[in-house]
């Protein structure tokens, strides 16, 4: 799986010229293709231009800053995205989270950490939907009052409303519905979503659990449907109905 990765294009905005230059050179040594944008206007551009694979966004930037440019983004493409935020700012990181980034970095960073959540994103991201048995492809899940389509990814609410989800949400969706009313660990959950052994300061299991609340939670800040255990991890409390939707 490593050629996936390897020759990987990465595009970092940043308006900081220094940083744009040492990441173009670190991650050029570490095999993979760099283009860089100093503003919002260029990035659109280059996403026209080239096939991204992931994008490094500064959250601060003058213009169109990084959260909307990121939540822009996240309107029309599944495109992973890392946050780079000033130092250890934590509603920046929680705001950037919620735009729909996949993981976040406070300023200044060990540009090493950065290519490892760059590796783990490309990794979550890149491979994982040839890996699950192609059958749940074709399933029709159904639990409180959602149904989700697993073949077209389509989650739909009662009121006939389709609701967009990342890869990310809808991978970590289709392991609790395939393992509904079970406690799941953030390790297991890892592993059903990704298909990938995953890096152990990988958080982004909250980060995503949080994103889906936010979209099938009557009230986010109380869920019902995912449930923390303490120390355990999460479970779907619901009953799931499953159906074939075609030919099974």
């Amino acid at each position: 799986m490593g050629g996936m990765d390897k020759n990987a294009h990465i595009l970092v905005v940043d308006d900081d010229r220094e940083i744009r230059d040492l990441l173009d050179k670190f991650l050029v040594k570490h095999g993979y293709r760099v283009t860089t944008a100093a503003e919002g206007r260029e990035m659109k551009k280059v996403l026209e231009d080239s096939r991204i694979d992931l994008v490094v966004l500064d959250l601060m930037m003058p213009g169109e800053d990084g959260l909307t440019l990121c939540r822009n983004l996240r309107a029309d493409s599944q495109l992973p995205v890392i946050m780079l935020t000033a130092m250890g700012e934590e509603t920046d990181r929680i705001v950037g989270l919620e735009m729909g980034a996949d993981d976040y970095l406070a300023k200044p960073f060990n540009p090493r950490e950065l290519l490892a959540r760059i590796k783990a994103v490309l990794r979550r991201s890149g491979a994982v939907p040839a890996l699950r048995e192609v059958k749940s492809a074709t399933e029709l899940y159904q639990f409180a009052e959602w149904s989700l389509d697993a073949g077209k990814r389509e989650l739909t609410g009662d009121n006939g409303m389709m609701v967009p989800m990342s890869t990310g949400e809808f991978d970590l969706l289709l392991a609790f519905l395939q393992h509904p009313q079970r406690v799941l660990s953030r390790d297991q959950l890892l592993d059903l979503a990704r298909g990938r052994d995953a890096a152990p300061f990988d958080r982004s299991i909250d980060v995503q659990v949080s994103r889906l609340r936010k979209k099938i939670e009557v009230d986010p800040k109380e869920p019902q449907l995912i449930k923390t255990v303490r120390g355990g991890g999460y479970v779907l409390t619901v009953k799931v109905e499953k159906t074939g939707s075609s030919h099974d």
